[in-house]
């Protein structure tokens, strides 16, 4: 199976392409976030290096979030357009859960984050049982003080990778010895592992019906639910 993994859930633009756990090829750029400049041109690049054609790919494997806006958004768009125009499979996985793929140590709860800023986290917890990663505390949008309550409840480890400055500090405070923090490169989401990841997954049965997952309200959203506080905002912004 030809698979083509995108993530560009937050400033790394990870794309890879395989054949079936084997990788052909991929690029991570880290240096800005202009992923819609780039995104198309390295998906053609790395299919021409791979000596495919655009019609020789089975499946497309995304990071549909959360994170940021415009990154989780711009890979869903893009993803779900190949998939419909190649009439290929789509198969969506958390952009936090393809960042827990690149720790795979056992007997350790794998904790990514992205910055929300003003101690807010896109977060979960994650670990490797039984060589598959497992969700133990589902992906949500939180402030650090009610992740820390979440996780206190924990006696293993925790490994935290990701934006992990903003929070290392307070974390460390709370958790003690059980908090450890990844290296750096380990904070960049790998495209090949999303795609490994995506192989074995079901596809999704309608990729019109597949939105960005992020995991709280876009500012349109929050900017229209406080002038109109008793109305429900649901499909008040088109997703995609």
């Amino acid at each position: 199976m030809k698979i083509l993994a995108i993530n560009t859930s937050n400033q790394p633009l990870s794309v890879a392409v395989l054949d079936n756990d084997c990788l052909l090829a991929q690029t991570t750029l880290t240096t800005h976030r202009k992923h819609a400049e780039f995104l198309m041109l390295v998906i053609e690049d790395l299919v021409q290096k791979a000596d495919l054609k655009p019609t020789d790919l089975d499946r497309v494997v995304v990071a549909d979030g959360p994170g940021s806006y415009t990154g989780i958004r711009m890979a869903t768009t893009a993803a779900k357009t190949i998939a419909s125009t190649l009439g290929i499979e789509l198969v969506t996985v958390s952009s936090l859960l393809n960042l827990a793929l690149n720790i795979q140590e056992k007997d350790t709860l794998i904790n990514p984050i992205f910055d929300g800023r003003n101690q807010n986290m896109f977060t979960g917890l994650y670990r490797v049982k039984d060589g598959e990663m497992q969700n133990v505390i589902a992906d949500q949008h939180t402030n650090l003080t009610k992740w820390l309550e979440a996780v206190s409840h924990y006696d293993q480890q925790i490994i935290i990778l990701g934006d992990t400055d903003p929070f290392e500090a307070p974390m460390r405070e709370a958790l003690h010895s059980r908090l450890a923090v990844a290296n750096p490169y380990l904070g960049i989401p790998s495209a090949t592992l999303l795609g490994q990841y995506g192989l074995d997954k079901s596809p999704v049965s309608s990729i019109d019906a597949v939105v960005p997952r992020y995991l709280r309200l876009t500012k349109a959203e929050a900017d229209w639910k406080k002038l109109h506080p008793n109305e429900d905002t649901h499909d008040y912004v088109e997703k995609v």
